[in-house]
């Protein structure tokens, strides 16, 4: 059970058997698509932090790049994606920016891929994104200002 904490500001998990006295029924309100994209994000932010490693070798979690982090959480969430960033963006079907939803990956160019694709990222919602690169590691990082909005090349629709 996922619920509102009385004591703090925080969201906490607890088994349903801890409120048996209390239980009358259940419903689900998410459908599958859904509770897909809120596992995704909440194991996407369980990594943040993680140092920013290029070339990270994909399987481990100590260090990650940008799409070793985006290949190992989809892939806890049942979708197989390539290594690299400029492999990811073939896969799927293309999203247009206005109509990102929480788990499209997004892609950018950096200083080193001379415009073309060169990181990816995953969209969280409210023009923000999830993703690893440089200092801080796996952060949180708007896409609708700076570098990443000059940047932006395209994004994919992996989840089905």
């Amino acid at each position: 059970m996922i619920m509102a904490s009385s004591a703090k500001d925080s969201v906490i998990t607890e088994p349903v058997s801890k409120h048996t006295s209390q239980f009358i029924g259940a419903k689900r309100v998410l459908s599958a698509l859904d509770q897909k994209r809120v596992n995704l994000v909440l194991l996407a932010q369980q990594y943040l932090g993680t140092p920013y490693d290029f070339g990270a070798a994909y399987g481990q979690t100590k260090t990650f790049d940008c799409s070793s982090f985006t290949k190992w959480i989809f892939a806890h969430n049942g979708v197989t994606l390539p290594r690299v960033s400029r492999d990811q963006a073939q896969e799927g079907t293309f999203i247009s920016k206005a109509n990102l939803e929480t788990g499209d990956l997004v892609f950018f160019s950096t200083p080193d891929s001379k415009g073309k694709i060169g990181h990816v990222g995953m969209y969280v919602g409210d023009g923000m994104m999830i993703h690893t690169y440089g200092a801080g590691g796996v952060k949180f990082s708007t896409i609708e200002t700076g570098w990443w909005k000059d940047h932006y090349i395209t994004a994919r629709r992996v989840l089905k």
